[in-house]
């Protein structure tokens, strides 16, 4: 004799099906659904961004080559063949000079300010999952680079290290 049984694992219409399918999709763990959460990689660019602003501003950049040349130049033209040796050192010199340092320490202040951005981020951001170990590494990286970079770029404005000679 045959038995009619319903099989309950099957959804006997389609308005069952798609509320299983609903079930299944929230019972099932994070990594299988998606990316529905935050990932970490704009944390990740912004770390390694900081870290790379920080290594510029310790070993220049071309902005800071051009704008140097750029005040070196000017003070060769605003200075004239009967100024003293050391107004023509400082205006072809020493104002190109300031201006690598300047820049400089534009690139360290941008590398320190999103290195501690970076870090500091977790406290503000929605709940979730902790900050992986590596783009805290990098931030840290940043900051630390952009703190030295900032020192050093303040002694060479101020003519602390290495000063122009005295003429």
């Amino acid at each position: 004799m045959a038995t009619d049984t319903v099989d309950e694992t099957e959804p006997t219409t389609a308005e069952d099906a798609t509320n299983d399918e609903v079930r299944e999709a929230e019972a099932a763990p994070e990594e299988e659904r998606g990316a529905e959460g935050p990932s970490g990689v704009g944390q990740g660019a912004a770390a390694v961004v900081s870290a790379a602003l920080g290594v510029v501003s310790l070993t220049g950049g071309w902005v800071g080559t051009v704008a140097s040349a750029r005040e070196s130049l000017i003070g060769q033209l605003e200075t004239s063949s009967s100024s003293s040796v050391a107004a023509m050192v400082e205006a072809g010199y020493g104002d190109a000079w300031r201006a690598t340092a300047l820049w400089a320490g534009l690139f360290a202040l941008a590398a320190l300010i999103v290195g501690a951005v970076v870090l500091v981020r977790p406290a503000f951001g929605v709940p979730g999952g902790p900050q992986a170990p590596w783009i805290k590494s990098v931030a840290w990286a940043g900051v630390s680079l952009g703190v030295v970079g900032l020192l050093l770029a303040v002694l060479k404005y101020t003519d602390v290290l290495l000063g122009l000679p005295s003429a």
